[in-house]
């Protein structure tokens, strides 16, 4: 009997620690540069290279999966997924649902629009975000006179925007720059949007309420790459210019 009750416990220990070294990670991938889908079908970006140095430094194996952007809280908070890293702004609406990591990218916001729409009054436009986001937040409690129009994700909301039907996009700087570059036939609208309510704090990855203990070895883990180079070499693979 005893021998069965220690064969017993030392499987359960197997399996706890085959756990602790992979991390799934959730992400919405149609959000260039942070996570998209390569031609092979596999999942790339800044968000993917900074948890797999993050997963280096830990020792762990880092999974990722592609889900709808309104749903990774949801995921998270009934544990699907260790953590979810997605160009998430860090908001204390989230955080009562979620713990987050520090802060891993300084994030502002702006509009973009055709060229020929750029100068116009943004009041009493259809405004394109995607559902869920602090953008479509913002919309709403911020900008009442406009319309927020939501999508499943930002590529809907660029192609309705080039089609005419919405006057425009509000979405991440760093994401807008790509479309920017990419399409001489838009523009920024204004001036980028720091409204610490919404995007102040940053993007952070998130992780079920109680798992203080993986949030700590994130932080740890981040802290490592900042200081060493590693989170450095991994930015300017995509923002340095």
């Amino acid at each position: 009997m005893k021998k069965t009750i220690i064969a017993a416990l030392f499987g359960l220990t197997a399996l706890s620690a085959n756990a602790q070294t992979e991390l799934k990670f959730v992400m919405e991938a149609t959000y260039a540069p942070f996570e998209y889908m390569d031609e092979n079908n596999q999942i790339k970006g800044f968000d993917v290279d900074l948890a797999n140095a993050l997963c280096e430094e830990m020792k762990a194996k880092c999974t990722f999966h592609n889900q709808a952007f309104d749903s990774l809280i949801p995921a998270i908070k009934f544990k699907r997924f260790d953590a979810a890293i997605s160009a998430m702004d860090i908001t204390d609406a989230r955080s009562k649902q979620v713990n987050f990591t520090n802060a891993y990218y300084d994030n502002a916001a702006i509009f973009v629009a055709l060229e020929a729409n750029a100068k116009n009054p943004l009041q009493g436009k259809r405004i394109g975000v995607q559902n869920g986001s602090t953008h479509q937040s913002y919309l709403l409690e911020q900008m009442k006179g406009a319309e927020a129009v939501p999508y499943g994700s930002y590529q809907d909301a660029f192609l309705d925007m080039k089609a005419g039907r919405i006057d425009a996009v509000f979405g991440d700087t760093a994401v807008i720059a790509e479309w920017l570059k990419s399409d001489k036939n838009v523009k920024a609208v204004g001036n980028p949007v720091t409204d610490p309510k919404y995007f102040g704090n940053g993007f952070g990855i998130a992780v079920h309420k109680s798992n203080k203990a993986l949030v700590e070895q994130l932080n740890a883990a981040l802290d490592t790459i900042k200081a060493n180079g590693k989170y450095d070499t991994i930015y300017n693979n995509y923002f340095g210019q």
